[in-house]
């Protein structure tokens, strides 16, 4: 089933620091711009921008692990009507379960997806709707895409494909993908890449990551089999109104 015939997810994205809403360029902690925004008025601006969907990341989580966002994850599910999907830090079955019942809709797993994909999978046995195993990966300089864990720092044993059959067979049905070269840089999607995981993989639901400019780059993922995309820096330096996106 393509893309097309299940419908396209614009998850706009709100990743916090400190309590602060920041963006990290291509995932170096060295390198944050902070913008002056709360992460609830952001949230509640864009359901009125017309999204169903917000993408949250709790960067603290994801360098020292246990997430840190139940407070703020239950105050935007009460007051804004989003789903959410949310990740970082997910370290064990009881991180997953305390985040759904602060109210995530999905739970995204990345580096303990990439460590210890066979754990993960038993996570996905009994809720294969609400995980979503997020695969971020650097391209080698042999042209070999390369899963990273532990905030990015940590390349996997396994190569990306490896690990997206491996999921993709046991009913994984959520996947997003970061090129993390391209994490934060607006340079557009790594397009390549998406159609190389649409087509290993077409039954996954695939949301891209990473680099996204404009509605062009929105309509471009989509055309690449991706099922969504997650939209940070543009939306937040106004390159790219959340309207139009949701137009693609």
């Amino acid at each position: 089933m393509s893309a097309a015939e299940v419908g396209f997810t614009v998850y706009p994205a709100i990743d916090v620091r400190d309590g602060a809403v920041v963006r990290l360029a291509q995932g170096d902690y060295a390198r944050e711009t902070r913008y002056d925004v709360d992460p609830l008025a952001l949230a509640a601006a864009y359901a009125r921008a017309g999204a169903a969907w917000l993408h949250l990341v709790d960067l603290d989580a994801a360098r020292a692990g246990g997430p840190t966002l139940h407070g703020l994850l239950r105050r935007i599910r009460d007051q804004t009507g989003l789903r959410v999907q949310v990740g970082g830090g997910v370290r064990d079955e009881r991180d997953v379960e305390a985040l759904m019942e602060a109210g995530a809709e999905r739970v995204v797993v990345g580096s303990v997806a990439i460590r210890e994909p066979e754990r993960v999978l038993r996570w996905i046995a009994s809720t294969p709707a609400r995980i979503v195993v997020a695969l971020d990966a650097r391209c080698d300089e042999d042209g070999r895409w390369v899963p990273a864990s532990d905030g990015w720092t940590r390349p996997a044993t396994r190569g990306l494909d490896a690990l997206v059959r491996l999921y993709a067979d046991d009913g994984l049905q959520h996947l997003l993908c970061t090129d993390i070269g391209r994490d934060g840089m607006l340079a557009g999607p790594a397009l390549a890449l998406y159609r190389a995981l649409h087509a290993c993989a077409p039954a996954l639901r695939l949301q891209a990551s990473g680099g996204a400019r404009d509605a062009a780059d929105v309509a471009a993922a989509r055309a690449a089999g991706c099922a969504g995309i997650v939209l940070g820096k543009a939306l937040l330096e106004e390159r790219l109104q959340l309207q139009d996106a949701l137009q693609c």
